[in-house]
């Protein structure tokens, strides 16, 4: 077998199995293991997956920039966002996220809702700007242009001054092994703070999220109250998420 076509197989049994498990694969083809993680590290230099201790996990689609995002799932995160939107309860204070599907949680708040919003993000700020009962707090710092959001010391720093009951995050990696995970390492760890500030951390995963990885840990799918998803009660992820306990909020 060629290495193109190797490579190819490879692609496929991934999107299949969710996973590849480098020795498994090197028995079934009759390769050394060092061949096989050659393999995967030419896909994960690809962005075709992302390596992990023993092979390699689905790569989060969600990784490009803020306007190249906007044009994925946007059904999916249309319903998520409203659903999400629901649990802000008017007098409560709520941390919303940068991302794509944070813009969906805005578009379906209640006109009359009266309560405080904390965001790092930009774009979240500006489309938060006509509501008439909102109250928003903005974290400062470095513009992250990707994500179009404060990200660096300075926004850490703001974070850990902040407390509310609720926060509603965006995490481009959702996986049941993996846990939360984030493209980035100043991502990850913005995120783990405004984790430890909040009463009740909610995860909202439009379905491309479910089941992939990204470089960074955020924290284990223990630490936060629940997922909101539309994926089917029988996606393989979804089901997983049952099995452990995780409290998984249908949109």
């Amino acid at each position: 077998m060629l290495a193109a076509e190797r490579r190819d197989l490879l692609v496929a049994r991934l999107r299949r199995d969710g996973k590849l498990v480098a020795r498994d694969l090197a028995a079934e083809l009759g390769l050394s293991e060092d061949s096989v993680r050659r393999d995967l590290r030419e896909l994960a230099a690809a962005g075709l997956c992302q390596r992990v201790y023993g092979g390699a996990l689905p790569s989060s689609p969600a990784l490009g920039s803020h306007a190249n995002r906007s044009g994925i799932a946007r059904e999916s995160k249309r319903r998520v966002g409203a659903r999400a939107a629901e649990l802000i309860m008017p007098g409560t204070t709520a941390i919303l996220d940068a991302g794509t599907t944070t813009l969906a949680v805005v578009e379906a708040l209640r006109p009359d809702l009266s309560a405080r919003v904390i965001t790092h993000s930009v774009t979240t700020a500006v489309a938060l700007a006509d509501h008439p009962g909102l109250d928003v707090f903005i974290l400062g710092g470095r513009l992250h242009k990707r994500s179009v959001s404060a990200l660096g010391a300075a926004a850490a720093e703001a974070a850990r001054a902040v407390s509310a009951d609720l926060a509603l995050l965006v995490l481009a990696g959702v996986h049941p092994d993996e846990g939360l995970t984030a493209g980035e390492a100043e991502e990850a760890a913005l995120r783990r703070i405004l984790i430890g500030r909040t009463a009740d951390t909610y995860v909202l995963a439009s379905i491309e999220k479910l089941g992939t990885v990204c470089p960074y840990k955020v924290t284990g799918l223990a630490e936060v109250a629940g997922i909101i998803t539309d994926a089917p009660a029988e996606h393989p992820t979804v089901r997983e998420f049952r099995e452990q306990g995780v409290h998984v909020i249908e949109a």
